[in-house]
């Protein structure tokens, strides 16, 4: 199996599975794709085929091993280690994310802050002290870090992300209300709740 032959969109739905299952864990030692459906809103077939993208993980009849199941998709989706993470910008956006601890519960630890406002720098939220954003590719060559999240405004996103694959970066994820132009190697998510936002009004 080679996961760029897998479609996106079935990537994108690994997580909303791993997430699902872990709340059945608390609760139960199997469950199977009938019931993962109902609870995601996709047909009992859809489950299976994008497992079966990666393998065979349950046995008809009996359902998926819901430890085993969720151990698979963290070795799928590379989140069974920790990533740490750079982030850019530390307003209020930033601060909320430096002070949300479901990150840390899944393997990713904001290792480092940057930002441009003297008044921010140095400060500390939770356990990380916020840095200059001039040591910016320091920071990423000397602790290895190869994602970055991006809570500037729309008009300096692009620069940032820039100077960041520049450094080093292999992927970001941007609350920026901005597309980003950056070399097809270089994964971009994006995090927009205005854009949810008009999306769901549409059926209102």
């Amino acid at each position: 199996m080679i996961k760029e032959q897998i479609p996106d969109i079935i990537v994108g739905r690994l997580p909303r599975y791993l997430r699902t299952l872990l709340l059945l864990r608390e609760t139960k030692t199997t469950t199977n794709s009938k019931e993962l459906g109902e609870l995601l809103g996709f047909s009992a077939a859809q489950i299976r085929k994008d497992l079966s993208q990666y393998g065979e993980f349950g046995k008809q009849g009996t359902g998926y091993n819901i430890d085993y199941l969720i151990d698979s998709l963290n070795r799928i989706l590379n989140t069974d280690k920790n990533w740490d993470i750079l982030l850019v910008g530390v307003g209020q956006l930033g601060q909320a994310i430096l002070n949300y601890p479901g990150f840390l519960k899944h393997g990713f630890l904001v290792k480092a802050a940057v930002d441009n406002n003297p008044e921010i720098i140095g400060q500390k939220f939770n356990s990380c002290v916020v840095q200059d954003v001039r040591n910016m590719k320091e920071i990423i060559t000397e602790n290895q870090i190869q994602i970055a999240m991006v809570a500037v405004p729309a008009e300096k996103a692009q620069e940032i992300a820039e100077e960041l694959v520049e450094a080093g970066i292999k992927a970001i994820l941007s609350y920026a209300p901005a597309t980003l132009t950056l070399p097809s190697q270089i994964r971009v998510e994006y995090s927009d709740p205005l854009i949810s936002l008009q999306h769901i009004t549409y059926y209102l």
